[in-house]
């Protein structure tokens, strides 16, 4: 009898010691999430404002006193950036006005926040300085490099089309900016169509001659998303970011020569490249409108058309009501 009371004590003992260490590993858990709920991850792509950002860690003290850290993530474009959100990986980034359908085409969680004016000289169609090319109209027949869902994308359909081409007249290489650069130099692509600063670079390091910008043909904006749970949770952290967002653009758009300067060792650019992306580039920051969506819809719906997605979306869905 006195056994089994010392050895039901021993096991009560065991099971509160069972349970209490259950208890304090589920209590650590508990802390790391909420010190995960903390943190947001942003993704940023090679140049913007979110590159001068990140490099002033001016957003960083921002949002420290509202009690977050930041943890950056660079991205070689914006389907990556998107890609990285859809699995959870960053919470906020930028992109131009096509990966945003694909990936929500893929049913991302993504929600527009926030866009920056029309950018048409920001993005172009180059071809080498002694290509027989001349205008777009001899783009039928031809190799050309792009990175597949970005907002070049979206270029080229309108530049076919204006041309009169058959999307499928054409042959295209989905390459990213780095892979493309080295193509367009070995000349194993007769054309890219590719972005700044990857253009501007272009133009003063590689001889690349412009056949055609985005003028007339596609606005090129610049988006800010978040996923759609951030957006929910933490609607006072995005403004915060919008604010900061705005005050960049406007010290940029003031110094440009300055930011040049100070992006060059940031992202490995000279400055004439930066200083020639700069000039031409459209400054300022506004929350999405209804046009704007409208504006994304009908990319959407030309997208689907030529079979670039695989389903119809209804880009409304993406904004926070």
């Amino acid at each position: 009898m006195q056994f089994r009371l010392v050895l039901f004590l021993v096991f009560s003992f065991y099971v509160a010691l069972i349970s209490g260490c259950s208890s304090t590993s589920s209590g650590a858990h508990n802390s790391d999430s909420e010190k995960a709920e903390k943190v947001i991850h942003i993704g940023y792509q090679k140049f913007g404002t979110l590159n001068i950002l990140k490099a002033d860690k001016s957003l960083d003290e921002a949002l420290e006193k509202k009690g977050f850290s930041v943890r950056w993530t660079e991205f070689p474009a914006g389907p990556q950036l998107l890609e990285a959100l859809n699995v959870g990986s960053i919470d906020f980034g930028h992109t131009g006005e096509a990966p945003p359908i694909f990936a929500q085409a893929a049913n991302a969680p993504l929600v527009y926040f926030a866009n920056k004016p029309p950018n048409p000289n920001g993005e172009a169609i180059v071809v080498p300085k002694d290509s027989p090319i001349k205008n777009l109209e001899d783009l039928k027949g031809k190799k050309v490099g792009l990175n597949k869902g970005s907002n070049v994308h979206y270029l080229l359909v309108k530049a076919l089309e204006k041309a009169g081409i058959q999307y499928d007249e054409i042959e295209t290489a989905f390459l990213p900016p780095a892979d493309a650069r080295a193509a367009f130099e070995k000349g194993e692509i007769d054309a890219w169509v590719i972005w700044d600063p990857f253009l501007a670079n272009a133009e003063v390091t590689a001889n690349a001659r412009i056949i055609a910008n985005a003028t007339d043909l596609a606005a090129n904006r610049e988006f800010f998303f978040s996923s759609r749970s951030f957006a929910e949770k933490n609607p006072d952290v995005l403004e915060v970011i919008y604010e900061e967002v705005e005050k960049t653009e406007e010290w940029v758009s003031e110094n440009p020569k300055e930011a040049a300067e100070f992006l060059s060792p940031e992202i490995g650019m000279d400055v004439a490249t930066l200083e020639l992306t700069l000039t031409r580039r459209s400054f300022g920051l506004e929350k999405v409108t209804k046009e704007i969506i409208d504006d994304q819809q009908k990319i959407a719906d030309q997208f689907y058309e030529l079979q670039l997605i695989p389903k119809q979306i209804k880009v409304e869905e993406a904004t926070i009501k």
